[in-house]
């Protein structure tokens, strides 16, 4: 398979799995003091992430989370960010100017903030009260830790069963997913690699699974003109510009938003010969109980469209790594 190390790719979600003593003991840290919110803030890649946790905690908990785009708050501020709140961050290089700015004006409230780095002794891990360092796994690192506020507020009863399935089985069955989704990403990169355009659509924790994967691969990364839309308001628009031949793909996941992506999926045969459903729930997650496949099934989409990237980038010549303006230029 291209690009697949499957020992690395294990060791490296056992390795987060394995941060969750560290989490945990922040968390009911930051639970004991106590809080009046918390903010998970991003931008571009980082910002998807916390939409998708935001979307996982407000499902089930009563506990007041809320999604900060940096450069909006730079420019509006919240007036609710306070000495109680936490602010949740993540950065691979730690250096993302729009985060970095962020924080200063975050630091100014006196707010605690959390901040999962991938690079040590990075410019972010100097602004940050609390610092996890690992390289990759943000989604994860952030479920993480939103379950476990979830669990010190009593709305995550099931927590030590489900962690004790993540641990043991996650790892593997994240590769078997990879597997099983080798041959389908290579026929959908062939058959869309040369799109002038492209929609993705998708709902729940899927939908910064789509914002994400539209605008940070196939527009950063593989140069492909796209568009991301929720579910939810697909058919206020959307629906009227599809036609026979527009690229559509919906990401239908397994927590309660699904029946939302379910009715595009439903109607799109009627106007569209051009379109692909990618269904988490076609895939085995061997040991994980029904009923927590849903928070772990943006994961599975994660793993299904690594297999187009990897075949997307073969069939184009077109290495990922390489970009024309992003840290290229100075904006």
């Amino acid at each position: 398979m291209l690009k697949f190390d499957e020992k690395k790719q294990l060791d490296s979600v056992s390795g987060a799995l394995a941060l969750r003593g560290k989490i945990e003991s922040i968390v009911d840290t930051l639970c004991s003091r106590g809080y009046d919110g918390i903010y998970f803030m991003g931008i571009g890649g980082t910002y998807a992430s916390s939409l998708q946790v935001v979307c996982h905690i407000k499902g089930q908990s009563s506990i007041p989370v809320y999604v900060e785009n940096a450069a909006e708050y730079l420019t509006t501020g919240n007036r609710r960010i306070s000495k109680n709140s936490i602010v949740i961050i993540s950065s691979v290089t730690g250096s993302t100017s729009e985060m970095i700015e962020a924080l200063e004006v975050v630091k100014a409230t006196s707010a605690t903030v959390l901040g999962f780095i991938d690079v040590p002794n990075s410019p972010l891990s100097t602004m940050v009260d609390y610092e996890v360092v690992y390289p990759g796994n943000e989604q994860l690192k952030f479920f993480m830790t939103a379950d476990r506020f979830m669990f010190n507020n009593g709305e995550f009863d099931d927590y030590q069963k489900y962690y004790a399935e993540m641990e043991k089985y996650l790892p593997q069955a994240l590769i078997d997913v990879e597997k099983s989704a080798d041959d389908f990403g290579k026929q959908l990169a062939k058959k869309h690699k040369d799109d002038t355009m492209h929609y993705f659509v998708g709902a729940g924790n899927q939908y910064g699974a789509t914002y994400s994967y539209a605008m940070c691969y196939w527009e950063e990364q593989h140069w492909i003109k796209t568009k991301s839309i929720h579910s939810a308001e697909f058919f206020h628009g959307m629906l009227e510009i599809i036609e026979r031949d527009t690229a559509v793909t919906v990401f239908v996941g397994e927590d309660k938003e699904r029946s939302l992506s379910e009715r595009v999926a439903k109607f799109l045969p009627r106007i569209c010969s051009n379109f692909n459903i990618i269904d988490t729930k076609d895939y085995e997650l061997k040991g994980i109980s029904p009923e927590f496949r849903g928070s772990i099934s943006h994961l599975v989409m994660h793993a299904v469209t690594q297999r187009i990237d990897a075949h997307l980038e073969n069939i184009n010549c077109h290495p990922m790594e390489i970009r024309r303006y992003y840290r290229c230029l100075d904006y």
